[in-house]
């Protein structure tokens, strides 16, 4: 069980205690473990108040029982790192299950969800700076780009500016491209065709002066095949929401990873939440898939 207790004590009488664990923390070797791929657990949902998983709206407010599953899944054999904001990441630094994990920080999260703002999502958590100072591997952002909302435009000045920054200080930077748009109703959607993700995947690999460090943080769609001949960059599959049919899912994602320019996932409330619950499970079949 989490001590939720012990967290909060410390946070109030030795905040100092998490710059330290932060410096003392014992780092990955490289960017991939023993799958010879990266597989990242996210949980960088909240931030963004989207707490949805599965049936239940509310599944990721619990965050004693957020650590909980996360701690599980990190102690699995196969699984590399996390992916997080500052919040996340400084508990389970607390509760000590960072070391030798890859942990990329979650960085523009101001798109809450279901907003009028959604589009313009500025970046309110990791800095490149930050990333560095506190000894993380990288840094992730999400670009959405909505041909009808001119935020796009300073979302897409902002993903570039944080990728040439993340770059000159040699650290990877994960961009999540979406083709978006807001439906009759005025809810944000992602358009999840094989040609929207193309484009998304272009328009993404494109930012900054350099491309040395990015890698790419794509769905998986019907043609994969199709979407990775379009870039030659390192490229994540993300999981997404969980699925009803899980075995289908892992089908779909397994093809993907025969893919060379597939280098890992990132995969979060599918592999947190799974229909069943079971946790271990869940990641020790990914783990195997790849």
């Amino acid at each position: 069980m989490i001590d939720v207790d012990a967290i909060v004590r410390t946070r109030v009488d030795e905040p100092e205690k998490i710059v330290r664990l932060a410096q003392e923390r014992a780092r990955p070797v490289g960017l991939t473990g023993r799958t010879g791929r990266l597989l990242i657990v996210a949980a960088d949902h909240p931030a963004r108040g989207a707490l949805k998983a599965g049936a239940r709206s509310l599944a990721m407010a619990d965050r004693a029982d957020l650590l909980d599953r996360l701690v599980r899944a990190l102690s699995r054999p196969g699984v590399d790192g996390v992916l997080a904001t500052a919040d996340i990441v400084e508990d389970l630094l607390l509760l000590g299950a960072l070391d030798h994990k890859v942990v990329i920080g979650s960085m523009n999260r101001g798109g809450l969800a279901g907003t009028v703002f959604e589009i313009d999502d500025r970046f309110t958590a990791y800095r490149p700076g930050a990333i560095a100072a506190r000894g993380l591997q990288g840094g992730k952002m999400l670009l959405r780009i909505d041909p009808s909302d001119p935020a796009t435009s300073q979302t897409l000045e902002n993903c570039a500016r944080m990728v040439e920054e993340l770059s000159d200080l040699g650290l990877m930077a994960m961009v999540e491209p979406f083709i978006s748009h807001r439906t009759p109703e005025g809810r944000l959607v992602n358009e999840l065709t094989t040609e929207a993700v193309i484009r998304s995947a272009t328009v993404a690999a494109g930012l900054a002066s350099t491309s040395a460090h990015t890698w790419l943080k794509l769905p998986v769609v019907e043609d994969m095949n199709a979407v990775l001949a379009a870039t030659t960059l390192p490229v994540m599959l993300l999981g997404g929401e969980v699925a009803a049919n899980q075995s289908e899912q892992f089908a779909a994602w397994s093809a993907a990873l025969k893919n060379p320019t597939v280098r890992g996932m990132a995969i979060g409330r599918s592999l947190l939440y799974p229909p069943d619950g079971e946790v271990e499970r869940a990641v020790d079949s990914i783990v195997e898939m790849m």
